[in-house]
């Protein structure tokens, strides 16, 4: 299910506090970011490796996008949208 189900086990999982840290980083972006200007945007460094698996469990659960282009921040929680996603037709 999740891409960093097969991490080794000296992987750094990321604590609460970075996923936060990383969530309002990518939230404040006004357009696509790409990982290396993420890296650089964030207040403090987190590893390479904790940071793919942050975003990886972000893009799993529909939080952002990411593209060749980079990263962009696509959840909308606000239940007008939740709505008009219901009553749409899917082309």
């Amino acid at each position: 299910m999740y891409a960093y189900k097969n991490i080794s086990e000296e992987s750094h999982y990321p604590t609460l506090r970075t996923m936060l840290m990383i969530e309002e980083t990518l939230k404040d972006a006004d357009l696509v970011i790409t990982k290396a200007e993420l890296m650089r945007r964030l207040p403090r460094k987190v590893m390479d490796n904790t940071l793919n698996i942050a975003l990886d469990y972000l893009e799993d659960r529909g939080m952002i996008t990411t593209s060749r282009k980079g990263i962009l921040w696509t959840y909308n929680p606000s239940p007008k949208m939740a709505r008009a996603i219901a009553a749409s037709r899917e082309v």
